[in-house]
């Protein structure tokens, strides 16, 4: 089973997570990510793994 991780220290606000994924993915008030799907189900995965890889801070991963 996959698990998304967010250092919301690393996190920068772009959005890109939520642009990608918004399913999996949302904002704080601060523009600071919030993982709406620790867990994703199969057919999320790679949206999921999307995001990471497009997160400029690096701040997500899935292990």
């Amino acid at each position: 089973m996959t698990k998304i991780v967010a250092d919301t220290d690393r996190c920068v606000g772009a959005g890109q997570c939520v642009l990608t994924a918004p399913a999996l993915f949302d904002q704080d008030d601060d523009g600071m990510v919030i993982v709406r799907v620790p867990s994703p189900d199969p057919g999320s995965v790679e949206s999921a793994r999307a995001a990471a890889h497009l997160c400029p801070a690096q701040a997500l991963s899935c292990e």
